[in-house]
């Protein structure tokens, strides 16, 4: 979700240092070719944009949606 509305390399670069990232690897995955689901199962968004992470920022998880609503 996040990784693609992050359109620019610039941005998906500076949103990623700000998420801890160094800047090195950053760039790396910033100007990488692979797609959005390839790239979702990456290290880098593993550790950043984890689930935790997005609890934090009020999302629920698939799991818990299903849950609820069972």
């Amino acid at each position: 979700c996040y990784w693609k509305q992050w359109k620019k390399i610039k941005t998906k670069h500076d949103n990623l240092v700000k998420l801890g990232v160094n800047n090195f690897k950053a760039w790396e995955y910033a100007n990488t070719r692979k797609g959005y689901w390839r790239i979702s199962n990456s290290p880098v968004l593993d550790t950043t944009l984890s689930n935790n992470y997005l609890k934090e920022q009020g999302f629920i998880t698939l799991t818990e949606s299903y849950l609820r609503f069972r």
